[in-house]
């Protein structure tokens, strides 16, 4: 069988795409990231910087100029194993850093990285890429789709939580932040969490860049402080890294803000004490939280859901890049057997009819000639393909269109899953 990659877009004459060493390119590359997301570090977070990028995946456009040759454009990538309904894991290229200088905009340059990320990792066995966005605009041209969301809340200080048998047995220690100490502590326990979207940090650069508590943030605040979930025994059940910042208003009465940068618990009894802790620290008047999945068991520890401010952000992209692969990888709810019509203009080995039938045990996915159920773009299949967005939804917004009536709610069901898709963290 021949496999189909997305074409190589030519660049403007000058211009060339080449890998980027990991060593003598670092400089370049940390110049365009500068440059193309408008940012400069503070001179006290330089000594905190963690290189992630890992060697090999990184891939640049340089310009040959009258001036000399300099990168105009980056882009990399992590090697993730993203974990799908029934908690399965696939290979993923976790795309990153995307950036193109100022001073090159509007010459395909952009166009060009994204065709060969996607050439690059279907070329390293990778079946989907995923990806934060930092302009929803752009990436659901390339066929990405959101997959997964992130909630965010504040919550008054004292805010009421219901009770739950054994939390009251549980130790929630506080400490000051150490990464060498804690670190494996809050991988362990990342580690454990069953949740389609889940990705886990790898690599010691992921997980050391993932507690970096950076001077500047501080801003009047505290360091970086780490509440930690132990049972009888001290094994871990959950954590919170968070910081605190004083305040106080003109009545003198303590206004306090707590900001929490992560935290995650594994039973209801440990998120009850986790909870518990965070919104009773002394003078402070309310609790920020930015990483939650929807369905995050301390939204059901509430007594009262008014006035939290809760939001729903979109998190982690995803391009699906071996449909077979992908479809047949992850859980089921339900029997399923339904004929897709996929549109994949950038991966032709994606496009066409597709049988999926099967169920919870496992799946057939194979190309048909027979008669398509459902339409739809890869993008919006993206989107349906770890249960975090249904096929019904998207059918109501004008993205599937139903072609045999009846077929849509079954297969809806069977691609929902019980478990909303989040992945937690950014790349």
């Amino acid at each position: 069988m021949t496999i189909t990659h997305p074409p190589e877009v030519p660049l403007s004459a000058g211009y060339r795409l080449a890998e980027l060493d990991d060593a003598a390119d670092r400089d370049a590359i940390h110049d365009v990231d500068r440059w193309a997301f408008a940012f400069d570090l503070a001179p006290e977070d330089e000594a905190a910087l963690v290189w992630t990028l890992e060697p090999g995946r990184s891939v640049g456009v340089w310009h040959d100029g009258p001036r000399g040759t300099t990168l105009a454009a980056v882009h990399s990538s992590y090697a993730f194993r993203l974990q799908v309904p029934g908690g399965g894991r696939i290979p993923a290229a976790g795309l990153t850093w995307v950036g193109v200088h100022p001073g090159h905009r509007r010459r395909g340059l952009g166009r060009a990285m994204l065709h060969a990320h996607l050439r690059r990792s279907r070329e390293r066995g990778e079946v989907v890429s995923v990806l934060n966005a930092a302009e929803s605009s752009i990436y659901g041209r390339y066929g990405y789709g959101v997959a997964t969301h992130r909630t965010s809340a504040t919550l008054g200080r004292g805010a009421g939580l219901r009770d739950v048998p054994g939390s009251t047995d549980l130790v929630v220690e506080l400490e000051t932040l150490d990464p060498q100490r804690h670190g494996d502590v809050v991988e362990h326990v990342h580690a454990q969490v069953v949740r389609p979207g889940w990705i886990t940090r790898d690599t010691p650069a992921l997980r050391a860049d993932h507690l970096v508590d950076w001077p500047s943030a501080r801003r009047g605040a505290e360091r970086r402080r780490i509440a930690v979930v132990r049972g009888p025994a001290g094994e871990p059940f959950g954590y919170a890294v968070f910081r605190r910042k004083e305040k106080w208003s003109q009545e003198n009465k303590p206004e306090g803000t707590v900001s929490v940068h992560d935290v995650l618990a594994l039973d209801a009894a440990s998120s009850r004490a986790l909870w518990g802790a965070l919104l009773d620290l002394d003078l402070m008047g309310s609790v920020e939280v930015h990483n939650l999945a929807p369905d995050d068991a301390g939204f059901g520890l509430l007594t009262e859901l008014r006035g939290i401010n809760r939001r729903l952000h979109d998190d982690v992209w995803l391009r699906v890049l071996d449909l077979p692969a992908v479809l047949r990888a992850r859980a089921y709810a339900a029997p399923v057997d339904v004929v897709l019509d996929v549109s994949d203009p950038l991966i032709p080995d994606n496009a066409g009819r597709w049988h999926v039938r099967g169920g919870p045990g496992g799946v057939e996915v194979s190309r048909t000639d027979a008669a398509a159920h459902l339409a739809l773009d890869v993008s919006d299949l993206a989107s349906a393909s770890l249960g975090g967005t249904t096929l019904a939804a998207l059918a109501a917004a004008g993205r599937v269109t139903e072609l045999a009536p009846g077929t849509l709610h079954p297969a809806a069901a069977a691609f929902g899953w019980p478990v909303a898709a989040s992945t937690g963290w950014g790349f």
